[in-house]
């Protein structure tokens, strides 16, 4: 991959971070502002069921969970292979704000550093 090309995907990345964090995050801020179940922590029992309120939420939910705890491998495992270092704070976004967007910022971290790596 060219120079040119990993910059083209860094901003790809950070403009993927900035949408994924944005779009879910002002719904999930107005569900906290209108129950105060804030990011969805506050009130975990409320959380899980209104989550597993029916078939089709509960299969997006157990699909997204998969999802994340795959993720959350390939990052710690990736991050070790090119040196990327604290991978925990991938991780706490991750349980915080979501996988939407702290999957591309990982992914925008990741090409930086195989750029730079050369």
């Amino acid at each position: 991959m060219t120079p040119t090309d990993s910059r083209t995907m860094q901003r790809v990345y950070l403009a993927l971070a900035v949408v994924g964090y944005l779009v879910p995050g002002s719904l999930m801020l107005a569900y906290s502002v209108d129950t105060g179940n804030w990011l969805f922590w506050a009130d975990p029992a409320r959380t899980t069921a209104e989550l597993f309120v029916n078939r089709t939420s509960t299969t997006f939910a157990l699909d997204l969970f998969g999802t994340v705890v795959v993720a959350l491998v390939w990052m710690t495992h990736e991050a070790r292979r090119i040196g990327l270092g604290r991978v925990w704070r991938f991780w706490v976004l991750t349980l915080v704000f979501g996988l939407a967007g702290t999957l591309p910022l990982f992914l925008y971290f990741r090409e930086r550093r195989l750029a730079a790596r050369g």
